[in-house]
């Protein structure tokens, strides 16, 4: 007859059984962990984290981010999900408290509660310095506007980077713009030739209305190299703003006029000479006055830009061929 087991003897049993139970846990565990290890990165490095949520199936594009620069494992610069959203420990493990799981630590968009200025340094932290320097002095700063305003990091075609859609995205905030481009005597920008970066730099600018070069005219002489000179006798509007004379987005008059000369001109010229003269047939009574008919000014002066005749008699004589 077999002896029931002493009270040390039933202790040991009762360890043994215990061990055996912890280790099958720890097993268990170690398998769990030795999968989430197996689960490889998908666009991003260190996304696991992320896609294993955020996949294929979700109706929400943001696994579309590896269609952009920004997904590309080969580039170390081309940062991270947490990198962009902050480390987020309570999306990525809801606690048991909540109903809702919590949005990332820094989050885009209009209903985004995160700072703008928060949301902007997550962009500055890598594309701060060269085109965008100036971006905290500029005044799409000062209006508080945020990155994702314009650009669409998540989406493959980012139509503020296309020049065929980027003036669309400019007008939806710009509507004088917009309407200035649709008159008669514009810059090629609804043909596809000019968009606004061609003139503007929206990141920040040294120069005035965020101009791509320090000055509005070396700005214009990017394009405009016939006008840059040098010029013997070079009209001064021309190396101080041509905006003085023209409006580059847009005119009904040509040449994207401001005013039709000889009114142009007489903003500016004194009306003690032939410059005053008021456009008529019968100055002085009987005569023809031809010096403000039809193109006025121009009917002469036609190297309004500058010209190299040497010819200096007098104001007359300026800016002829």
């Amino acid at each position: 007859m077999r002896k029931k087991p002493s009270g040390i003897r039933k202790w040991m049993l009762a360890a043994l059984a215990g061990a055996a139970l912890l280790g099958g846990a720890q097993a268990w565990a170690a398998t769990e962990s030795g999968e989430a290890s197996k689960r490889k990165d998908v666009v991003q490095v260190g996304d696991a984290v992320c896609t294993r949520c955020h996949d294929e199936g979700e109706a929400k594009p943001i696994l579309s981010i590896g269609k952009t620069p920004h997904g590309t494992m080969a580039d170390k610069k081309a940062g991270t999900c947490t990198s962009c959203h902050g480390a987020s420990p309570t999306h990525i493990n809801k606690p048991s408290d909540v109903t809702e799981r919590p949005e990332p630590g820094i989050n885009f968009g209009k209903s985004s509660s995160t700072p703008i200025a928060e949301r902007n340094q997550a962009c500055l932290n890598c594309h701060q310095g060269g085109a965008r320097m100036h971006w905290q002095s500029g005044p799409h700063a000062a209006a508080d506007m945020e990155c994702a305003s314009c650009h669409r990091i998540h989406s493959q075609e980012d139509p503020v980077r296309d020049r065929a859609t980027q003036p669309e995205v400019c007008f939806s905030c710009h509507k004088e713009q917009r309407a200035l481009v649709n008159r008669q005597s514009h810059h090629p920008i609804k043909e596809g030739t000019v968009i606004c970066a061609d003139c503007h730099n929206p990141h920040g600018s040294a120069g005035p209305k965020l101009m791509a070069r320090d000055s509005v005219v070396q700005t214009c002489y990017t394009c405009h190299m016939e006008k840059r000179g040098p010029f013997i006798r070079t009209h001064q509007p021309v190396t101080e703003d041509c905006t003085i004379c023209h409006n580059p987005h847009g005119s009904n008059i040509d040449n994207l006029l401001k005013s039709r000369p000889p009114f142009l001109c007489q903003q500016c010229h004194e009306p003690s000479t032939h410059q005053g003269n008021i456009a008529s047939t019968t100055f002085p009574a009987n005569t023809t006055n031809n010096n403000t008919l039809a193109r006025g000014c121009l009917n002469c002066h036609t190297q309004i830009h500058g010209t190299n005749n040497p010819l200096n008699v007098g104001n007359e004589r300026t800016f002829r061929r």
